[in-house]
């Protein structure tokens, strides 16, 4: 298990920076998540820590150790590409014992760790099965056995569900999880699925135009979000400007809002999610509450959806069904904002670029 410091890690490609100063402390055995919109530099960031891309600035240290610039087949780290880059015309048993053979370990021994490293992914009896004649699932089975064939420090993955559909994805991120749980080894897996993330991570790291806008664990993220992007990014959100008119109270398309968390003065952005959001009949009068029309409703099974025209500003809420308003498209309905789920965000203006 190995402790990994990123310190200001960039790489730019020509004039453009695709990974800005990344600083980021991963603890023993901890699964992380990088995670965030394509393009965004998270698969940058874990190449460099594959030692695949070579940093234009910061370093990286793990145990105490600089490797910044050390080649990737000294760090001792397994990684699962996007591809899984498998050998087609090799069996199961044979692309996992791949990098033994390349070490010089015994035909003896690296067919038992092959076996060991199927039975731990849940795939025995497949080792003498050409990988071509495996499923999808399968596949990524043998790819993460490969990759741990050498025990390494640090398991790095890219995208390695992306390829499976909806059901199999979701079983896998348990499995994975699980697995990683087993071994207590530190795991940094890059995605673009916000419910992958949250479901397997121990800490998530939301990127955007290069940047790390949080580092947290998963419901800090949603429910403590750094900034507009990481609310609007994990899950769904209503994001509320206004503007501070009195010390608590803040003023907001169709009325006011009194909040203790307020600063003294100036703009403000507020994040609530829509399961926080109280739906009444129009009419009931109460604190933190704004009056609007119903413009959209449906079910979704365990809750109701409503879509809600506030002064001109769509307010999302989710309620269950048996607490929902007998009220049509059309009708009047009004929304409370319970202070303890309003989270103050940066202004707009203050988010990083």
């Amino acid at each position: 298990m190995s402790a990994l410091v990123l310190d200001g890690l960039t790489k730019r490609y020509g004039p453009v920076t695709a990974v800005h100063g990344a600083s980021l402390r991963i603890p023993h055995g901890q699964f992380v998540c990088l995670l965030g919109p394509s393009g965004c530099g998270k698969t940058t960031l874990l190449r460099m820590i594959a030692g695949l891309e070579d940093p234009s600035g910061g370093r990286l240290v793990i145990d105490g150790r600089d490797i910044t610039t050390a080649p990737a087949h000294t760090r001792e780290f397994g990684m699962v590409f996007q591809s899984l880059a498998l050998f087609p015309h090799l069996t199961a048993g044979e692309n996992i014992a791949y990098p033994l053979r390349i070490r010089g370990v015994p035909k003896a021994e690296q067919r038992k760790r092959a076996d060991e490293l199927l039975e731990l992914v849940r795939l025995p009896g497949v080792a003498d099965r050409p990988v071509s004649k495996l499923s999808g699932g399968q596949r990524q089975r043998v790819a993460i056995a490969r990759a741990l064939a050498l025990s390494p420090k640090l398991f790095l993955l890219d995208e390695p569900l992306s390829a499976l559909d909806a059901k199999l994805r979701e079983a896998m991120q348990i499995e994975l999880k699980q697995l990683q749980q087993r071994l207590g080894i530190t795991t940094i897996v890059v995605t673009h699925d916000q419910r992958e993330a949250m479901t397997m991570a121990d800490l998530v790291v939301v990127m955007s135009q290069g940047r790390i806008h949080q580092a947290a664990p998963p419901m800090e993220v949603y429910r403590q979000p750094a900034d507009a992007f990481v609310a609007d990014f994990i899950g769904m959100t209503n994001l509320l400007e206004g503007e501070v008119t009195a010390p608590g109270t803040a003023a907001v398309p169709g009325g006011t809002l009194h909040l203790p968390e307020l600063p003294p003065t100036g703009r403000v952005l507020l994040s609530v999610r829509p399961e926080d959001v109280i739906v009444h009949p129009a009419g009931m009068d109460g604190p933190n509450r704004l009056t609007g029309t119903l413009s959209f409703m449906r079910d979704l099974g365990a809750s109701v959806e409503f879509r809600i025209d506030v002064a001109g500003k769509e307010i999302v809420a989710l309620s269950r069904p048996q607490d929902r308003p007998p009220v049509a498209p059309g009708g009047a309905l009004a929304v409370e904002f319970p202070p303890a789920a309003c989270v103050v965000l940066p202004p707009m203006a203050e988010r990083p670029q």
